[in-house]
Formats: C-alpha cells, sequence, structure tokens
C-alpha cells in the first residue's frame, strides 16, 4: 500500500523536526563550558578545538559528568555547518549526596545534543549496576542511518556522605 503524496513529505518533515530538537527532558539543561584548547591553527577561521564541559544528572542529585568533545573550526564550524568527529571522553563523579529524583530504566538518557545539521547526536545514558551499587554512564554518538561505535563509560559508586546512608541504586530501576 502506498503512501499519499503528501503523506511523505509530512514524515519526513516531522521525523526531521524529533532528530533536530531531541525533545525529551534530557535536553532540558545545558551543559558548563569548563575550558577549551586549540588543536589545529587555522590562518583565517576559527581553529578546531577539543571543549570540555560539565553537566549535573537531572535524576540523579549529587552527581556531574564531566566530557570533552572536538570542535570543528574553519569556516564550516563557525556556521555550524560542520559534521562533529565521535571522539568524545567522559568521566562522573558523586559530588555530594546521593539522591535520586524518580525511577529511571536501565539506558535512560542523561543528556542529548546535535553534533551535526542534520540526525546526529550525542548521548550520555545511564545505568545501574545494581549487585555494586555503582551508576554507569555511557557516552556515545549515533546518526539515523550510520552510528559510531566509539563510546567512553564511567562509573560512580554510591558512597556514603557525611552522615547520610546511601541510597541503593537498585531501588531506583523500574
Amino acid at each position: 500500500m502506498r503512501a499519499a503524496p503528501l503523506a511523505v513529505p509530512a514524515i519526513l518533515a516531522a521525523t526531521l523536526a524529533a532528530a533536530l530538537t531531541g525533545a525529551s527532558p534530557a535536553v532540558a539543561q545545558s551543559p558548563d563550558l569548563i575550558f577549551k584548547k586549540s588543536t589545529v591553527f587555522r590562518l583565517l577561521t576559527p581553529n578546531d578545538k577539543l571543549a570540555t564541559y560539565a553537566i549535573d544528572d537531572p535524576e540523579v542529585e549529587g552527581v556531574a559528568c564531566h566530557y570533552t568533545v572536538p570542535e570543528k573550526g574553519g569556516v564550516a564550524g563557525s556556521l555550524g555547518l560542520a559534521e562533529e568527529v565521535s571522539d568524545i571522553s567522559l568521566a562522573c563523579r558523586q559530588v555530594g549526596p546521593v539522591r535520586f529524583k524518580a525511577k529511571f530504566d536501565q539506558g535512560d538518557v542523561m543528556f542529548r545534543e546535535s553534533r551535526s545539521i542534520l540526525f546526529k547526536r550525542m548521548q550520555i545514558v545511564r545505568g545501574c549496576d545494581a549487585k555494586r551499587n555503582v551508576l554507569v554512564y555511557l557516552v556515545y554518538s549515533d546518526k539515523l542511518i550510520d552510528g559510531s561505535p566509539q563510546n567512553s563509560t564511567s562509573t560512580v559508586p554510591i558512597m556514603p556522605w557525611g552522615s547520610h546512608e546511601p541510597p541503593r541504586c537498585g531501588d531506583w530501576v523500574k
């Protein structure tokens, strides 16, 4: 059965809008830029850089992640048209008493941002190793057609903080 002629562009437009906006609670907060370092000098256009950002887990109070991403310079990079590479590093740590705000699924998206003008996203997802009471964070990039196997993982053992007894992450997994 064929789709109506106007249905195909409408479906494509809806898919494009969803991919560009990534509408989800995970995109509500923006990361804090810590610093940038140039990696490739360009005479008349912006340099290529490595940028390090910090972001707090929106659903787990007391956990912060730092990630470093390459940012393309040049004309395409300065106009936001360059497709960024998938090399992303990640480190997450407990920075205060851990408090879960809501139950979560294994692999829930903690943070997401676009890495190109069309269809490529970087995502940080969260899971729980209930046996060891450790939060596990994974960063990777994906594309609508061809994703990347490049990734980075960081773990956060949930430890006592002051007189607060640590919660068990397994109690908060759906």
